[in-house]
């Protein structure tokens, strides 16, 4: 059976729209040198919308990475091209002025939200961004008769045409003109949209170019790899002793779950549980003794999850204080 590909109608703009929603929209869309975490980004681009998703204004830059482009066979940006192009620094207030007081809206928004977080940090600035919605989260909840969840899926979806896709302007028009159709279907569903809160970083691990030892420190640096890769620990040699109770200490092998953006780089949030004798859960259940995350309304199955379960939920800056009193799992040697 073939696909139906035939557009769907555009929907009409609500008479009323929901009072709680964003009363402005920055969608992004950021080429990259690669996947990881010391990855640079290369272009920019921003569609200003307005509350209502009509856009406004449009920006786009190339960015020196200071150093490889990547894959140029993907954005098509050469070092030749990039060569005098302004570093990130120097565009980081311009970018700034365009994301200010809105919310970032993204394809996959986590990545172009920590790239953004990542070279703001190195920049030694902050990037003026409180919340995010990510598009493929809002097709879901919009239940949107998607094959797949790909930017050039969702477009033709609503008949957008896409004229160059993996350059940062042309994805950026794309997504801001095939998001607000979807963002119309959610105010007359009076849907909550799922927005995420957007942390900072103000620490992270930095490994040094051509491999060596990851040193740590406060607005450095990144380490290599993939984004985010599952990381195989050893086991946890503590039983688990249960749910943590609000108020008292965590005890070693406790299971310990995270969610959302930290401050703290997630790789070293997570190092400094296990080093402590916590058990870190890629997942919430009903042996997981606590949930951290900055943002407990928020949408996420984790969190909802621990809702249901009635598992503890604590901030990161709680977190990191239970970590520095973490009890001896019963019968373990101390000293």
């Amino acid at each position: 059976m073939l696909e139906d590909r035939t557009p769907a109608a555009p929907p009409t703009a609500p008479s009323s729209w929901p009072a709680g929603y964003p009363a402005g929209y920055a969608v992004v869309d950021v080429e990259t040198t690669g996947l990881a975490r010391d990855d640079r980004i290369v272009s920019a681009a921003v569609y200003q919308l307005d509350a209502r998703g009509e856009v406004q204004d449009h920006w786009y830059t190339l960015v020196n990475p200071q150093r490889d482009p990547g894959p140029v066979w993907i954005h098509g940006l050469t070092s030749e091209v990039l060569a005098g192009a302004p570093l990130f620094r120097e565009i980081a207030e311009e970018l700034s002025e365009r994301l200010a007081d809105r919310v970032l809206v993204a394809h996959n928004a986590a990545f172009d939200w920590s790239m953004i977080a990542r070279e703001y940090a190195r920049a030694r600035a902050t990037a003026p961004v409180r919340q995010r919605l990510c598009t493929i989260a809002l097709s879901k909840e919009l239940r949107l008769p998607l094959a797949n969840h790909k930017l050039e899926t969702l477009a033709a979806h609503y008949g957008v045409v896409q004229r160059r896709a993996h350059h940062a302007l042309d994805d950026a028009r794309v997504l801001a003109e095939a998001f607000q159709p979807s963002l119309r279907l959610a105010a007359q569903a009076e849907l909550r949209l799922p927005l995420l809160a957007c942390q900072p970083l103000t620490e992270w691990t930095d490994s040094p170019a051509g491999g060596g030892s990851p040193a740590i420190g406060r607005q450095r640096g990144y380490p290599s790899g993939s984004w985010r890769p599952s990381r195989k620990r050893p086991p946890c040699p503590y039983p688990n002793p249960g749910r943590y109770v609000p108020g008292e200490q965590l005890v070693q092998g406790m299971r310990v779950a995270f969610s959302g953006d930290t401050s703290v780089d997630r790789e070293l949030l997570e190092d400094r549980a296990v080093e402590a004798g916590l058990h870190v859960a890629t997942s919430v259940s009903r042996l997981t003794s606590l949930l951290v995350t900055n943002d407990p309304e928020s949408p996420t199955s984790k969190v909802a999850k621990a809702r249901s379960f009635g598992t503890p939920v604590v901030d990161e800056a709680a977190f990191m204080q239970l970590l520095q009193h973490v009890r001896p799992a019963p019968g373990a040697a101390s000293g």
